[in-house]
């Protein structure tokens, strides 16, 4: 029997290009190859669950007898940004893209954001890299006491400000209001985004974990509303609150990265008594996709790898692990964006099969799909169930 479910998702872990990556700019990305083939990588512990076996693949280094099931996961959803992934993971699948605006915000959404919160103004306005604009922009938002907005690929309106200079909760405040905006008079944004950061000069200017994410409300019901409408309880580990604007979670445990992240979800998987625990592992999408890190983001692979064991052997015996990620974000291209790309899928526990290959899904609420099935809840027809497939008997 199952009744405890564990999801963590390496935030941007992809593991291949999706057919469409044309239509985002993403041909040839491959976040695992990419670095895989430019640094010396050991994650062997997700090696033993099937990893390198996941179809598309193009590492030799497979697994005789993997001790999990493997697979991945294509995307139906319009976008390749954190919350249409972890959405489309949990159920709903988004079929109209959030708008991008490349050139820059209109004004009256500037002007009108500036109004309601009383700040001096905004400077920037482009779209680009958040640490390069800090860099190109830190000192005169200091200077002039106006906070940075930008954007990037993604439907994304993110606003940067000194903690001195604007502390971390009023920046909050002043995201909340621009979600206020942008909701009524339909910007259609999908996330707005509080990029708080410190340090003296260019030279040392630094992002915190005090960042928070205002996501769009307007998404349809998910395998977490399923979960709470039948009493069960939801716990949600880092920015899961944020992703799915606080609903569907009974509990949210913030995180400052994945080290407190991994110490997060091993204390909660021995001690709390929920029914599922969702967790989003930021770093490696933050600190090492973004910025074209690979030598940081296979580092990050390795640190979390090096757990694995303590959390699987964390796990009850009514458990099941489900590790995947939510898009793309290959440090090895040109590109500091995220990336459109399929997802892996690894499952363990000791109800769940060994060595068995799931494939290439159709979509990632082929993940959700299976978790209700697995419960006996009410399904949301947005994907194909593989309990059959991997459960024991």
């Amino acid at each position: 029997m199952i009744n405890r479910t564990i999801i963590i998702v390496l935030d941007s872990f992809g593991v291949g290009e999706l057919p469409d990556a044309s239509e985002y700019g993403d041909v040839g990305s491959n976040t695992l190859e990419g670095i895989y083939n430019n640094t010396i990588l050991n994650i062997s512990n997700m090696k033993k669950l099937g990893i390198y076996n996941i179809d598309g693949l193009n590492i030799k280094e497979k697994e005789e007898c993997p001790i999990g099931t493997f697979g991945r996961a294509g995307e139906k959803s319009k976008g390749k940004n954190s919350a249409v992934g972890h959405w489309e993971i949990a159920g709903y699948i988004k079929e109209k893209a959030f708008a991008t605006y490349y050139d820059g915000f209109p004004e009256h959404l500037l002007n009108e954001i500036i109004k309601r919160s009383g700040i001096n103004g905004f400077i920037c306005n482009e779209k680009g890299s958040g640490t390069d604009l800090l860099k190109k922009y830190g000192e005169e938002s200091i200077l002039k006491k106006m906070p940075i907005v930008y954007t990037s690929a993604d439907s994304v309106f993110q606003i940067a400000a000194h903690e001195d200079m604007i502390p971390a909760e009023e920046l909050h405040e002043i995201c909340r209001i621009a979600r206020e905006v942008i909701d009524e008079f339909d910007y259609d944004i999908g996330t707005v985004i509080a990029r708080p950061f410190i340090g003296t000069s260019t030279d040392n200017f630094k992002r915190t974990y005090n960042r928070k994410d205002f996501e769009h409300e307007n998404f349809g019901k998910t395998m977490l509303d399923v979960l709470v409408e039948n009493n069960r309880k939801v716990l949600g580990i880092g920015k899961i609150e944020d992703l799915f604007a606080q609903r569907g979670i009974t509990e949210n445990i913030r995180t400052k990265g994945n080290t407190d992240g991994i110490e997060k979800i091993i204390e909660s998987i021995k001690f709390s008594d929920e029914d599922m625990i969702l967790c989003n592992l930021i770093d490696f999408d933050m600190l090492y996709g973004h910025r074209n890190d690979i030598e940081g983001y296979g580092k990050a692979l390795e640190e979390f790898d090096a757990r694995l064991p303590e959390i699987m052997n964390s796990m009850k015996k009514e458990d099941i692990l489900i590790i995947t990620a939510d898009h793309g974000n290959d440090p090895s291209t040109v590109s500091t964006d995220h990336s459109r790309e399929y997802i892996p899928i690894l499952i363990y526990g000791e109800n769940i099969k060994q060595n068995i290959n799931i494939g290439t899904r159709q979509t990632f609420a082929d993940i959700s799909e299976t978790i209700l099935d697995i419960f006996g809840l009410e399904k949301l027809n947005s994907g194909t169930s593989f309990k059959n497939e991997i459960v024991k008997e």
